[in-house]
This record gives C-alpha cells, structure tokens and sequence, in this order.
C-alpha cells in the first residue's frame, strides 16, 4: 500500500492541473486515511499507464497514470513531437477536438507542447467532427494530426487520436516507436509548455472540407429528399447541415433534444447509433413529419447510421445495418462508374474482415478488385489505390483523396444522393438491397458481443475458443479455422479467429480496440431461387438467429 500512496503522491505534485490535482489529493487523504473504498479507486487509477496504441489514448477522464488527464495528455504529446522531430526538426501537426469534457483544454496542450519544442502547431477553430481533422491534415501538408476525441464511447470517456502526414491513422510500427519516445518522457514539471506561439486557424479549412464534401454528390442527381438528423449531442449538426445545403438539398429536420453539443449526452445511455434506443427520438421525428430518410451521426461524425421506413418493422422504420450501407454505397458507385465511362483503370474497394463478403461479389461481378483488411480504416484506408472502403462499425470511406478515413458527413451525402435517385424512379434503399441481394444472394450479417468489467474474462474466452473450438455451430460443421494471430495471407497478426462453416456462414470472434467488448461477428448467406428475396431473407433470418445462439454458447460469457 505503501508503494502506490507514494505513486499518487508523486503524481499529484507533478500534475499541472489543479482540478485533477485536488480530485487525487482528496482520494489520498481519505486512502491514507484507511477508507477501503478509496483506496480500491486509487489502485484502479495507478493500475499501469493508459497505453498508446493504433487506437491512440483513450479512457476515463480523471486524474491518475490510468486515466485521461493533463498529464498523460502532455506526455503523449511530448512522446509525439520527439517521434516527428526525428524525422523532421520542426515538425508540423494540426490538431482538432470534439465538444467531450476537457477536450479543449487537451488541444491546447498538445499545441503548447509541439510549439515549445520547436514545431509548427495548428488548431482547428472550434469542437468539429473528426473528418474535418483528417481532412485538414493533406489540406495543409503537415506531418501529423492529433484529434482530441473518445467518438461513441460513453460520457466519461476522452481520448487521443494520432494521423500521420498521408492522413491515415497510425499502425505498427509507428504506434509502439511513438509510444517508446512517450515512456522517454520524464517529469511533466519538466516538458516545456508555450504560452503562445501556436496558429489557430480560421474557417478555411472547414469550407475547403465542405466543398469536398458537397462534391461527392453529382451535379445532375436529383435531391428531393426529406430527411431527419441527429448528431447525438456531438459536433457533427452544423457541419452536415451545411454539406446537405451546399450539396442542393433541403435544410434537413435535426432532432432537437439532440442537437446542441453535450459532453452529458443526456438522451442517451451509450452516444453510439449502434446502441438500442440511440436513434430512438430520430425515427420518432421521421414517423411524425413523413421523412424519406434518417441520417445519425455518432459524436465526433465519422460514423453515419441511416434508417428508412420499413413496413414490417416494428413502428414501420429500421436502422440498417451497416453492411447494408456499405453494399449500398459501394454498389452505388459502381453505377456511377458504369454510366460514366466504366470502371477507373486500377480501382479498388476494400472492407475490414469482420464487414460481410457481399460488398466483395458486387465487385466480382463488376470487375472490380477487392481487398479485405483487418478491423479499422487505419487499414483500410492504406489499401493502395482505394476508391471506396467500409466497416461494418457504421465507417464508410467515399472519397479517399479528400479524407483516408471514415467520414459520416460524405457519407451521409452519398447516401441521401442514392435515396433521391431511387425516389425519382420510385425505389427505397430497401428495393435496392433487393435488388443486389437477387444477383448476390442473401447476405445477412449481425453480432453478438458481451461487455466485461474484468478484461481478464474475454482473454479467458479467446484461450477456451482456441484449445477448445466447437466443431459445429448452429448444427453446421466447421470446415477451418483460422488463428488471426498468425496472420492470413496479406493480414498482418491480430487476436482474432475465423470460423469457416460448411454452408458458407461464417464467424468471426475478436476483442473490441475501443471497449471492454468481446465481439463475435456473423453472417449467413442465403441463395435466392426464384428471385424471392423475401423468401430467401426469412431463412436467413432463423439461420443467423440459430448462429447467433450457437456462439453465445460457444463463447460461454
């Protein structure tokens, strides 16, 4: 006990910050005081360093080596700055935040840091989407990003996002050196701070990002569409609102209650679409004004939810899934191409390994190369030559050249162009899956995923799953299985494993990078004789329920 009260008190008197500050002095107080209670949470906040990773930092704001705070923000970014100015002796880095707690005062810092050690800092003029960020980071040829964001995690939450100069997220091995130079750093007492000395931009940047945005619709598609919008208490309203506008369409509806930014997220129990009851309020707006579409974004606006009316869903509107939306998009572009000189020479549409295979018969069909990636748009977004990447996770990339990653404002545009040209001819979203599902099969994906307070359960879980797989699922055997982290083919290592099934589902079981999740990833596909897709779906339907019970099982959790 001794040795961890001597921790905090050090830590304490090394953190600048006077609100986390005084937090662990009273924590200390009450520990060294005997207070049970107490010294649990202080050995939760001291339980090793937040660790720096592809993902970047992301954690509980609060005070401690465990948390998000002022102190491990300034260690990350001087950790950072060394990592660049071996390369480049004044590096320069553009950073943005969201509206979370303490994101602002987290961009400063980081700002403080980079100017005080003799690099060029740029920062975005108020919270913005993350999109805007990794545009920004091509738009002004710097070497690097930092965006100041936990995306959907839950309220507590803040987080540190790192963006190389090609605008693509970090991977190995940049996010171990990086994350070396950080361990490097002594004292924060010790790491200069600027005053000043640091460039905060003006409004340039953004209306360059709408204008690419905008762009991604055709001037000659129709945009007559009704569509509703909720950011989730996040920062992506105004500048999806103005992308619509500056596209042509209509002003869309924003919910209300979610509209204003709020680090609370006070309508919410988790601010991810993804979540039961998240777009709740949104499609109760859609019901009530007669809406073509909704469009959600999550907090920080790199992922796009999109929801139609449905009439066999109940209250007569579904969120798609977003394999849906990626098949949808990906297949929309490859009509554009189609009637506008064919496919471009070397073109290439990717999709992580955990996303479903259909995206990847659409491109068979066409002509178009394929790649799958391992989970996350850093991947994705490397994959040389892209036109168009997805994830399943709500993450779509449509315009690489402007932004190398997920983008749910682009996204959400080239998604309200496909609804208004369907409209025009009479079609929804829905008759277009159809459509696709005629010539592709059925391709029905879903998840099941257990959230754990002890992360030591789900790496019991994926040790049982690999000296114990079952050898069927869902009465299906299963015909391979593949420890991702040995790497498949191209696939860098990953903890992960693959079930190949012998009537063509397939399982994919994997931690989450960002939450205390274990996910296991699912998909069925059905053939569609006779073109009878309701048919077809309605099998595929008990099949993945069958499966999704058959993993749970599997899993054990």
């Amino acid at each position: 006990m001794s040795t961890l009260l001597d921790t905090a008190r050090a830590w304490r008197d090394d953190d600048p910050d006077p609100t986390t500050r005084d937090e662990l002095a009273a924590v200390l107080a009450a520990a060294e005081g005997g207070d049970d209670a107490a010294l649990t949470d202080l050995a939760d906040r001291f339980d090793g360093t937040l660790e720096f990773g592809t993902a970047g930092l992301r954690g509980a704001v609060g005070a401690g080596s465990n948390r998000m705070n002022r102190v491990v923000v300034i260690r990350a970014a001087a950790g950072l700055a060394a990592y660049l100015q071996a390369r480049r002796p004044e590096p320069r880095v553009v950073i943005g935040y969201d509206a979370r707690h303490r994101s602002d005062d987290f961009a400063r810092d980081t700002a403080a840091v980079v100017t005080a050690m003799g690099g060029e800092a740029f920062v975005l003029p108020r919270p913005l989407p993350t999109p805007v960020l990794a545009f920004a980071i091509r738009y002004l040829g710097v070497d690097a990003g930092v965006m100041v964001t936990a995306s959907h995690n839950p309220p507590q939450d803040n987080g540190y996002k790192v963006y190389l100069g090609d605008g693509s997220q970090i991977v190995p091995p940049a996010d171990a050196e990086i994350a070396a130079c950080i361990a490097g750093v002594g004292a924060v007492a010790d790491v200069p701070l600027a005053d000043d000395g640091w460039v905060t931009l003006g409004d340039d940047v953004l209306e360059a990002y709408l204008d690419a945005a905008a762009a991604v619709v055709r001037a000659d598609a129709p945009r007559d569409l009704s569509v509703v919008h909720t950011p989730l208490h996040g920062v992506g309203r105004d500048v999806l609102v103005a992308a619509l506008e500056r596209a042509g369409f209509a002003t869309p509806y924003v919910v209300t209650s979610q509209g204003d930014p709020d680090p609370d997220f006070p309508t919410v129990a988790f601010p991810n679409p993804e979540e039961p009851g998240a777009i709740d309020a949104a499609l109760d707006a859609a019901r009530e004004r007669g809406a073509d579409v909704v469009l959600a974004n999550d907090p920080d606006a790199d992922r796009c939810a999109v929801a139609v009316p449905d009439p066999a869903a109940d209250g007569g509107w579904r969120m798609l899934t977003g394999d849906e939306v990626g098949v949808l998009l990906g297949a929309w572009i490859v009509h554009r191409w189609s009637t506008n000189g064919g496919v471009p020479e070397g073109a290439v549409m990717a999709n992580s390994i955990v996303s479903g295979r259909q995206l990847a018969a659409v491109c068979r069909m066409h002509g178009v190369r394929h790649v799958e990636t391992l989970t996350g748009f850093k991947w994705i977004s490397r994959v040389p030559g892209l036109s168009y990447g997805y994830e399943e996770a709500l993450g779509y990339c449509v315009d690489p050249e402007a932004v190398r990653d997920k983008d749910g404002v682009s996204a959400a545009l080239m998604v309200a162009e496909l609804a208004a040209w369907l409209k025009s001819r009479g079609h929804s979203l829905l008759d277009e899956l159809d459509d696709i599902a005629r010539v592709t099969g059925v391709h029905l994906t879903g998840q099941h995923s257990v959230r754990v307070a002890d992360l030591s359960l789900i790496a019991d879980a994926m040790a049982r799953l690999r000296t114990a797989p079952p050898a069927s699922l869902a009465g299906s055997a299963v015909e391979r299985l593949d420890d991702l982290a040995a790497g498949i083919g191209d696939l860098p290592p990953t903890d992960g494993l693959r079930f190949s099934l012998a009537d063509g589902s397939r399982v994919i079981v994997r931690p989450s990078g960002t939450e205390p999740k274990l996910k296991a990833y699912l998909e069925v596909v059905q053939p569609v004789p006779d073109t009878d897709v309701p048919a077809a779906r309605a099998v595929a339907v008990q099949r993945l329920a069958a499966l999704r019970s058959a993993v749970a099982e599997a899993i054990g959790l």
